[in-house]
């Protein structure tokens, strides 16, 4: 367990830096080569941010529960760490549904913690605000995958973080999107991959600003009554994506399918 009390070490340059676009095409080539190198994905975001996450935290503070939510700063991956903590949430909660999600992958808070500390970066764990935020966003990725309905496929991941790019408007996360949409294509040019990411960022820009939210009361409120507070619409385009084609495969002709905006659709 971190405990979170070192001060920074370079506090007047955390969470605005210089853009590296040398070092994101280098991680992008090596994360083409191996999909589950998450790492990979840290490194590209820490080369191609700038001062996003600064811009955030500071938007984070004029939002009535952003604001609160920065008082507090709450660790939440020690939350949904807490298998005791998920269990209590019935099936049919945000809770229940991330706790679902989480089980048949194998995924973990604690894992994606562990990917971002590899990177080269002193102040990752630092007791300041922008520091907690910017744990705060890698903790809630899978929380959102259960929100938007995206899987863990590779369009469902692209599709998350082209959604991600329209709430914070990040070019880390356009690079990604772009990079992932090339790959995909490269394999099977048919699927209507760009639709589906265009409408992830469509569906990102027209929901309510999810950075902000109150995620421990969020898990009590039942999956499609926070969908609709939040006017997050239904993944149509990724629906429409056959599950065997959303990884770049080809797929036959006249295959389809037909998704649930449900919590199982996840």
């Amino acid at each position: 367990m971190i405990t979170f009390e070192s001060p920074a070490r370079d506090a007047a340059h955390i969470g605005e830096y210089p853009r590296h676009p040398i070092t994101a095409l280098k991680a992008f080539r090596k994360l083409a080569d191996d999909k589950e190198d998450t790492f990979q994905v840290f490194v590209i975001i820490r080369a191609l941010s700038g001062r996003s996450l600064a811009q955030q935290y500071y938007r984070l503070l004029k939002d009535a529960e952003g604001g609160r939510q920065a008082y507090l700063r709450e660790e939440l991956a020690e939350r949904l760490q807490d298998a005791n903590w998920l269990a209590q949430f019935s099936d049919d909660t945000v809770g229940g549904t991330y706790r679902a999600f989480l089980k048949p992958r194998n995924l973990t808070a604690y894992g994606l913690a562990e990917e971002s500390r590899r990177l080269d970066e002193p102040d990752i764990d630092a007791a300041h605000p922008i520091a907690w935020y910017a744990r705060r966003q890698r903790d809630i990725h899978d929380i959102w995958h259960v929100l938007t309905g995206y899987s863990t496929d590779a369009l469902g991941e692209a599709c998350v973080l082209s959604f991600t790019f329209g709430q914070t408007g990040n070019l880390a996360l356009a690079f990604l999107v772009t990079g992932a949409l090339i790959e995909l294509k490269r394999n099977a040019w048919r699927p209507p991959f760009g639709r589906a990411l265009l409408e992830a960022w469509r569906h990102g820009r027209q929901a309510a600003w999810l950075p902000a939210l109150d995620y421990v009361a969020l898990f009590e409120m039942p999956l499609v009554e926070a969908r609709a507070r939040l006017r997050l619409a239904r993944p149509v385009a990724y629906e429409r994506v056959p599950p065997e084609a959303r990884n770049g495969f080809r797929y036959a002709a006249d295959a389809v399918v037909g998704g649930e905006w449900s919590r199982q659709a996840v």
